[in-house]
């Protein structure tokens, strides 16, 4: 840390009011010729909830990474309490109490809770007493969870509690969340709002960073917008809108998503019929008896907990995962249950799986060439056993421009763009192959809001061309605004499909929960889904 070591340097004057309790000043930080923040100043109070905001790659992450001690900047200083520090790895930030809520957990499943919290405690709070404590501040907290739990068996908010525990034993004065209800049920997240609400009263220091602006605006008393890595703005949330935060965040007014032209709901397209599979590893989750049918021009939302059967499902239905009847799969009429995914790709089907970079991308590799990979049975991308570069490099260029993908150099590698870009890529080389049928797995998670409306947008615009398309998402309010009909996947078991406008989030939520009692009326139909009224796309 450069700037922290000059002797002569005075902490810099807050910008406003007593000094803050956490200070970045000029803060830069260079990936060789890339600056991925730009000069940035943000200052933090003890007691307030300060939201961080930006669109995919402004520098959120990595300003926030700096603040945590994974990452040094180029310039500038950070202080606590007026004095410049150094924060050379995260176990010096969290001496100077700076705790951490990763948007992606790092637990161990086969460990217990209590086993999970000490890994990353001091040695002097990890012994005997723990469990205890843990009980405690569940109780205090709202918190609740038992200790003695092995991590595989927890649902996705009580892991979530798990990492707010392992912070809060460590009494921080500035807690770092990252997107912290992502993965939650419209419940969980109360719970979470209530907590952080209490730790600010109770003078702790929040910074929240989400691409949920109606979360922010009813939690956080200050927020920092950056836009390309620089800080363009500060407000109060609450005197925002959403839209008028989103438009700060992107530089203009992010448009709305609007169904398409009055698709004609056509001839089925995709089914499964009575699917079950064991799940694939010790703490998979097994399918069992899925049904669902969805037609061309029809959107079909299915919402969950993340590891309720949300990736097994994708498996089964890209040919990842053979079924054991082929007629349990059904593609254009035909059984596909037994086939591959380039067989199912060539039936006129497209696929997003929920990890970009790993699953539906290929880091290393060039955009041009991971257009080739899911492309190349469908595209005219060979020809003779010989790959046609050029052919997938203007293929790729094709989808950069249709899809806004912002890049630096002409074919980068994949692994260089922000996450939201990289998804504006993955989701728009699909759509770009006008499929009959498409499936996407959570295909807006951790999008800024103007690329999540272009891709929900280019997915509802496909619908009304005629596609079948299936949707997994563990946003509600992106399930309500493009699905014609939502199911809930719990524990390997599909509900049956109501019509969105038959229903409302606090129902959903509740059937995520596992609360089958509370499934919306009427009588389902044999193939596992709700008669529906006339459809919005």
């Amino acid at each position: 840390m450069a700037a922290a070591s000059a002797p002569i340097a005075p902490p810099p004057r807050p910008r406003v009011g007593p000094t803050p309790l956490f200070g970045a000043y000029g803060i830069v930080k260079r990936f060789g010729g890339f600056t991925a923040n730009d000069g940035v100043d943000l200052e933090i109070r003890a007691g307030e909830i300060h939201a961080l905001l930006g669109e995919n790659g402004a520098g959120k992450s990595t300003l926030m990474k700096i603040l945590y001690g994974l990452l040094e900047p180029t310039e500038g200083v950070v202080t606590h309490r007026g004095e410049i520090v150094q924060l050379p790895n995260p176990e010096a930030a969290r001496r100077l109490g700076i705790g951490m809520v990763f948007q992606h957990f790092s637990l161990c499943e086969n460990l217990t809770v209590a086993e999970n919290i000490a890994l990353v405690m001091p040695k002097d709070l990890s012994g005997r007493g723990l469990a205890d404590r843990i009980a405690r501040l569940g109780i205090d907290y709202g918190l609740h969870l038992e200790p003695d739990r092995p991590v595989w068996s927890l649902s996705a908010g009580e892991r979530q509690r798990i990492e707010i525990v392992r912070c809060l034993l460590q009494d921080p004065k500035l807690v770092i969340l990252d997107e912290p209800t992502s993965v939650l049920t419209p419940g969980e997240a109360e719970v979470l709002f209530t907590v952080l609400e209490r730790l600010a009263r109770e003078g702790r220091a929040l910074l929240y960073i989400s691409h949920r602006l109606d979360e922010v605006r009813r939690l956080c008393v200050r927020a920092t917008i950056l836009r390309a890595g620089k800080v363009v703005g500060t407000c109060d949330p609450r005197e925002e809108t959403v839209r008028s935060l989103a438009a700060m965040m992107v530089g203009n007014a992010v448009r709305d998503v609007t169904a398409g032209p009055g698709a004609r709901i056509g001839r089925e397209r995709l089914r499964l019929d009575h699917l079950s599979l064991p799940g694939p590893g010790l703490h998979a989750t097994a399918l069992r008896d899925v049904s669902l049918s969805v037609a061309g021009g029809e959107i079909l939302g299915i919402a969950g907990i993340a590891g309720n059967g949300q990736a097994e499902l994708f498996a089964a239905l890209s040919g990842e995962t053979r079924a054991p009847e082929p007629s349990a799969v059904r593609l254009e009429g035909q059984p596909v249950g037994g086939l591959g995914i380039t067989a199912r790709r060539r039936l006129g089907a497209g696929f997003v799986p929920e990890e970009r970079n790993g699953h539906a991308a290929a880091p290393q590799m060039s955009l041009s060439e991971n257009a080739l990979l899911s492309r190349h049975p469908t595209a005219a991308l060979t020809r003779f056993g010989w790959l046609r570069l050029g052919a997938a490099r203007k293929l790729a260029e094709r989808v950069i421009e249709t899809f806004d993908v912002r890049k630096a150099g002409p074919d980068p590698a994949a692994g260089t763009l922000s996450g939201g870009n990289l998804q504006k890529f993955v989701v728009g080389r699909e759509i770009l192959a006008e499929p009959g049928i498409l499936v996407i797995n959570q295909p807006t998670w951790g999008v800024d809001a103007a690329a999540a409306a272009h891709i929900r947008q280019a997915v509802i615009d496909l619908a009304a061309r005629g596609a079948a398309i299936l949707v997994i998402s563990q946003d509600l309010d992106e399930l309500f605004e493009i699905a014609d009909s939502i199911a809930v996947l719990h524990a390997g078991t599909l509900s049956a499909a109501i019509a969105s406008g038959e229903t409302s989030r606090e129902s959903i939520g509740l059937l995520m929960g596992g609360a089958r009692d509370h499934a919306a009326h009427g009588e389902a139909d044999p193939r596992g889904r709700e008669p529906a009224p006339a459809h919005a796309h």
